[in-house]
């Protein structure tokens, strides 16, 4: 075969470097791939050797070799997205955890990843920018539902212990319902699964996912619903985030259990429902206990029924045993019958004479009593006689006589009290301690005023 004659030559418009190839016969330029990519690749090294860009992380990923990998695309919502590549050099010299809609501006040069023909970035610096748009309004979103009480803890109820029939809102192409499926098989295979299918990504996702949880509570089928799809970007998962769903979520009749993404990944829909589940796998089997636990409380019920059950049997027939001694022996009951009305025989013939006895020893009591309180009624009064005597006495007008005074009286019996009530020649009357005398005022002499 003819070997190919490579040429360059420069193109004015681009500043690029094309590599053309030229057959024997006809003159044709034809690449090969491996040298279009390669020369394409040399004139963007040449072009955008070292470059600096900024937009919003999407679909970042860590491999095991410490490589990352994820795609890079502009904050203001443009479909554009550029594949990027960080190695592990330049990831370990990162001073913060890049994520999901986190914006950045990376320092690099544009490349062509060879093996698939794929233009990428080669991140040799990152640099923290800021939350990227989606970011922004999930954080606002989650702050204003926050606010109305849709996340809150004692709204949760709790999932119905032992379900019969299971609800999944899912696409039903997607992986997720297959691994929903396959747990419930192997954990609960008699719980009945149904399955209310709906787009789980794009702009037709949000309404089809509120169509869904509303005809599964219309129609009341199933004891819980699971709320499940796989992981993603922030855009992948972004219609869990929508306020219409959430909503949809929070007012649901029927418990929900929402497993979206991987443990890592938190949307608005796992705040509102009652549960929030890491996987859908997770989803699953919080939903349903296990057929192998069941089974296990069921045999250990069935032990405890059977122990109680022969414990009662043997304690019936000990009595019946007790029973049948008693009737096997009926002079001995007559025995114990009459032993026991001569008992209350004699206790009936007791009865009336310790009765009266104690009445009589009451009547005793009562009388001793009674004497003890008249005595002590008579002490008191003759106390109280004596100290009104003694009062009385002290207030006796003769004692005062007795002590040098008189008293005078206008003879008829008047107390005379003051000089205003004498005059000279009128007659009184004086009584002393031990008689009377008659007296005639001859001179009155008031008291000087002072």
């Amino acid at each position: 075969m003819p070997a190919r004659l490579w040429t360059s030559r420069p193109a004015p418009a681009l500043g690029l470097r094309v590599i053309e190839g030229r057959g024997p016969a006809s003159g044709r330029r034809v690449w090969g791939v491996a040298g279009l990519l390669e020369a394409v690749g040399r004139s963007l090294a040449e072009r955008f050797s070292v470059v600096v860009v900024g937009g919003e992380i999407s679909g970042f990923t860590r491999a095991a070799s410490g490589h990352c990998y994820f795609g890079l695309k502009d904050a203001d919502g443009q479909s554009a997205s550029l594949r990027c590549a960080m190695f592990r050099r330049a990831a370990a010299l990162l001073d913060f955890t890049p994520g999901e809609g986190v914006l950045v501006e990376l320092r690099g040069r544009v490349a062509v990843y060879e093996p698939r023909g794929e233009l990428q970035f080669v991140v040799e610096a990152m640099r923290r920018a800021g939350a990227g748009t989606l970011y922004e309004q999930f954080l606002k979103l989650r702050a204003r539902l926050a606010a109305e009480g849709l996340f809150d803890a004692e709204a949760k109820r709790a999932l119905p212990a032992h379900p019969t029939r299971i609800g999944v809102i899912t696409s039903a192409a997607g992986a997720a319902l297959h691994d929903v499926l396959t747990a419930l098989a192997r954990r609960a295979p008699q719980v009945e699964v149904i399955v209310y299918p709906s787009p789980v990504q794009g702009v037709e996702a949000p309404p089809a996912l509120v169509r869904a949880l509303q005809a599964a509570n219309a129609r009341a089928e199933v004891d819980l619903l699971l709320l499940v799809r796989g992981g993603g970007s922030l855009e992948d998962l972004w219609a869990f985030n929508d306020e219409r769903v959430v909503r949809a979520v929070a007012s649901s009749a029927l418990p929900v259990v929402c497993g979206v993404g991987h443990e890592t990944d938190v949307t608005l829909c796992d705040l509102a429902a009652d549960l929030r589940a890491p996987t859908p796998t997770a989803a699953a089997e919080l939903a349903a206990p296990s057929r192998e636990s069941l089974l296990a409380q069921l045999a250990q019920l069935e032990r405890g029924l059977s122990l109680r059950t022969e414990h009662r049997l043997q304690s019936l027939a000990q009595r019946l045993d007790r029973l049948a001694l008693r009737l096997s022996r009926p002079s001995e009951v007559l025995a114990r019958q009459r032993r026991l009305l001569e008992l209350l025989a004699q206790r009936a013939g007791a009865a009336p004479g310790r009765r009266i006895e104690l009445q009589g020893q009451r009547l005793h009591h009562l009388a001793q009593r009674h004497q003890r309180a008249g005595s002590d009624m008579l002490r008191r009064q003759a106390a109280r006689l004596d100290s009104l005597q003694a009062r009385l006495q002290a207030l006796d007008p003769q004692h005062v006589l007795a002590r040098g005074y008189a008293w005078l009286d206008d003879g008829q019996g008047g107390a005379i009290t003051s000089v205003r009530d004498l005059q000279p020649g009128r007659e009184l009357r004086a009584v002393l301690a031990d008689g009377g005398a008659d007296m005639q005022v001859l001179r009155v002499r008031p008291l000087a005023q002072g």
